[in-house]
């Protein structure tokens, strides 16, 4: 039944995108002195989990590839490499720097004057989820280095900018903000179509089940993609010919499940830590949140920085807030 797992991951980045034609040509503009050997503003894409960001990122970069005979790039998940130290090692061995580099002895501020150094052709760099960088200053050190373009990710504008200083701001205040909204129902059935055309034996799923997934993963093309990969799973483990109904709405959860467990492994100690505090707690008021938190970490952060940790984990569907800024409460989403 599966005739390439590839297409049904994440990560996979097709050939053709579909509903997004208007962020891939803003993104493209952006990037357009690259084509002349110049570096540009940075590009700030935001928006909702599973809109298409990431993707549309690394898509566009692979185009621009096509046309730009000399082009190096790097992608960056900030939530995995959110030290300083991390994702400046991680800028370097896109441009194999790195052979000599000690993780344990090198100091951060030789990372960061061997990128200074570097007199290659135009680097790209997407940073993804960059609103998890524990040191934003960085993006102030990264956007004055000759050659080097950014394309930031984020959910929005808030968890980058909110707890930045003014020199920072006043650098990334010309970059190009592109929003992705929700999908709609209809262009997450053509986006499943895709899939299965490029994935899946002919004929092995319908109009009426690619629709009954879109409606389960509610505009989250991540979501829906990972209901289809578990479906396809499951018949193909069964031998069936179809993937029904019945194993549709059989393996939703367990998809649903499976990624928000993957969300909740990829959490920073302090995001964990106020997570496992909810959890535990089931319902609880911001104050008293922030005095269990302090309580659980060696070294707390402040109430803001606190408060877009909660956002973050608002945005991934972990946690859900209600009421007012003062009789609001936190509880996990089940």
């Amino acid at each position: 039944m599966i005739t390439d797992a590839r297409v049904l991951q994440p990560e996979f980045i097709p050939r053709e995108v579909t509903h997004r034609d208007a962020e891939v040509n803003t993104l493209s503009s952006v990037l357009q002195p690259i084509l002349d050997g110049n570096s540009t503003d940075p590009a700030f894409l935001h928006g909702p989990s599973g809109v298409g960001k990431t993707c549309i990122a690394q898509f566009t970069v692979e185009r621009l590839r096509e046309n730009v005979v000399d082009l190096n790039h790097q992608y960056v998940n900030c939530w995995e490499d959110y030290s300083r130290f991390k994702t400046l090692y991680t800028l370097l061995e896109g441009i194999n720097k790195t052979i000599d580099i000690h993780r344990q002895s090198t100091p951060r501020d030789q990372l960061l004057d061997r990128l200074r150094d570097y007199d290659g052709p135009p680097y790209v760099v997407i940073l993804d989820e960059v609103d998890q960088l524990e040191d934003k200053s960085l993006l102030y050190d990264l956007y004055r280095i000759r050659g080097l373009t950014m394309i930031l990710i984020a959910n929005n504008e808030q968890g980058v900018f909110a707890d930045v200083d003014d020199r920072i701001n006043s650098r990334l205040a010309n970059a190009t903000r592109i929003h992705f909204r929700q999908y709609h129902h209809d262009e997450l059935v053509a986006i499943l179509h895709d899939r299965v055309s490029w994935g899946l034996n002919p004929d092995v799923i319908n109009a009426n089940e690619l629709s009954l997934i879109a409606n389960n993963a509610a505009g989250d093309a991540r979501v829906a993609i990972g209901i289809l990969r578990q479906a396809a799973r499951t018949a193909n483990a069964q031998q069936m010919n179809k993937i029904g109904d019945g194993v549709i709405r059989k393996v939703t959860p367990e998809a649903k499940s499976e990624i928000k467990q993957k969300t909740v492994d990829r959490l920073t100690t302090h995001q964990e830590v106020l997570y496992k505090a909810i959890t535990e707690y089931g319902e609880i008021q911001p104050n008293e949140l922030y005095e269990e938190y302090c309580n659980r970490v060696g070294d707390p952060k402040t109430q803001r920085m606190v408060r877009n940790y909660l956002s973050k984990l608002e945005h991934y569907n972990l946690i859900e807030a209600e009421g007012n800024t003062r009789g609001r409460t936190y509880r996990t989403v089940a």
